[in-house]
């Protein structure tokens, strides 16, 4: 597919690489010559100079051939104002990045009305997910499929685990826990799993169950369970601003700490039931006056990735709190690892997931295509929901006689609202939600897990 990505920052440059490697053929457009020139020289890649709203430039980009156009700058306006004129000149698909608060209660309408095929809010998808991350308080990563009734978690047993020396195939006998776990770190290695691989503490397993099945699993191997009521927040961020909406909606104490004294009348005028502190978080007397060492949970969202790393040490040093650091630039991704800073969320890789996803629907839109796709354990595995519209070679066939690629697990078939885990006997059948986790990449069909 053509694709064009109006906007080179932080999100464009990793949608770029990401649908590159995927072998799209990819233009990227900005008014900054100097990103436009790093990001199509590194990846052999289009790159045109000039304003993506313009009729011009996305004409020199070949809007007229294109199947997509992604519009990811810093400006919304800007970014629905190149998917309007891109839907005129070239009638391609289009999807535009949009950030502020104040349309989250239109987006439908503005989708409709301008004819886009998705709409996509980083900060809102960002604290979405760090919501997901505070009700299990052991999870360093958190999806969901189906519309949040089955979900996909990381976790990092102890060294002293119930489940160390134990078979995956001994955790529902044993532990009477429906789940299933679909990927396992050791150090640098990352396998997929069967029934007899044995489990040792330290791993880092990424399994799929319903979410009350997850929380039964959580007690059940004795990982830290217990219910998170208290939020302390570092920036008044937009995302920050989402998440606190969404805690303070579901009974959170919230506490947000912010530099900026004029952001701080924002969000007190915003957020009438947090409370908001005007300090600099770096000072470490700031966290301590605010009680940093009783909160329950802590989450860094500064715009720098060095502060929001080295608060989340603070904080662990100082208290028991869940802790959730942002981090957009994951290029030292294993030493960033190794510090212990629990969890970590990247907007940019949360669009990024999203839109591949997209993408991927396009490809095969007739077929048994992909509905939700989440790049896992670093980017080592994908995670895929493909939706089963129409019969084909893996339909109607027990799973005990189909030949699998490598590296490939059947984690959940979802059927009429019942979530199944699938054994030897049962088979995928026409309405079925099927997912899918492997460590090959470019999955599109249903019919390529077949070896």
């Amino acid at each position: 597919m053509k694709i064009i990505i109006v906007g080179c920052g932080k999100v464009g440059r990793t949608l770029a690489e990401s649908l590159n490697e995927e072998g799209h053929d990819i233009v990227v457009v900005d008014t900054n010559a100097a990103l436009v020139e790093g990001i199509s020289s590194s990846l052999d890649i289009m790159g045109v100079v000039g304003n993506g709203a313009s009729y011009s430039v996305q004409m020199e980009a070949g809007v007229e051939e294109a199947d997509l156009l992604l519009a990811v700058t810093t400006s919304d306006e800007l970014n629905l104002l190149c998917c309007l004129i891109a839907k005129k000149a070239g009638n391609c698909h289009t999807i535009a990045r949009v950030r502020n608060p104040i349309y989250n209660t239109e987006i439908g309408f503005i989708r409709e009305e301008l004819g886009l095929s998705m709409i996509i809010n980083p900060e809102q998808a960002a604290a979405d997910e760090i919501a997901r991350l505070l009700r299990f308080p052991s999870a360093i990563k958190a999806d969901t499929f189906a519309k949040g009734r089955v979900e996909l978690l990381r976790v990092q047993l102890p060294e002293n685990c119930v489940l160390h020396n134990r078979k995956v195939m001994e955790i529902v006998s044993l532990f009477l826990c429906d789940v299933l776990v679909c990927a396992v770190e050791r150090g640098e290695e990352v396998i997929i799993p069967n029934g007899h691989f044995v489990l040792k503490g330290g791993d880092k397993i990424s399994f799929i169950a319903s979410p009350k099945k997850a929380a039964e699993f959580f007690k059940k191997i004795l990982v830290e369970y217990h219910q998170i009521d208290s939020a302390m927040i570092v920036g008044g961020s937009t995302i920050a601003r989402y998440l606190a909406e969404k805690l303070l909606s579901t009974g959170f104490e919230v506490k947000i700490v912010e530099r900026d004294r004029k952001r701080c009348e924002e969000l007190s005028e915003q957020l009438p039931e947090a409370v908001i502190i005007h300090g600099d978080a770096t000072e470490q007397e700031v966290l301590l006056e605010e009680g940093i060492e009783s909160v329950k949970s802590f989450v860094a969202l500064t715009n720098f990735d060095e502060e929001n790393i080295m608060l989340s040490l603070f904080a662990g040093d100082h208290s028991k709190a869940k802790r959730v650091t942002k981090v957009n630039r994951i290029s030292f991704e294993d030493v960033i690892e190794k510090l212990n800073l629990g969890a970590l969320v990247s907007p940019k890789h949360i669009t990024a997931n999203s839109i591949l996803q997209y993408v991927r629907a396009m490809e095969n839109a007739s077929g048994n295509n992909v509905e939700t796709l989440y790049r896992i354990v670093g980017g080592k595995a994908e995670a895929l929901a493909f939706k089963i519209k129409e019969q084909s070679e893996v339909v109607g066939v027990p799973f005990e006689r189909l030949s699998l690629k490598k590296n490939l697990l059947i984690c959940c078939i979802i059927r009429k609202n019942k979530i199944i885990t699938p054994r030897g006997k049962d088979m995928i059948l026409v309405g079925d939600q099927v997912i899918v986790v492997t460590t090959n990449q470019g999955l599109n069909d249903i019919q390529d897990i077949m070896a």
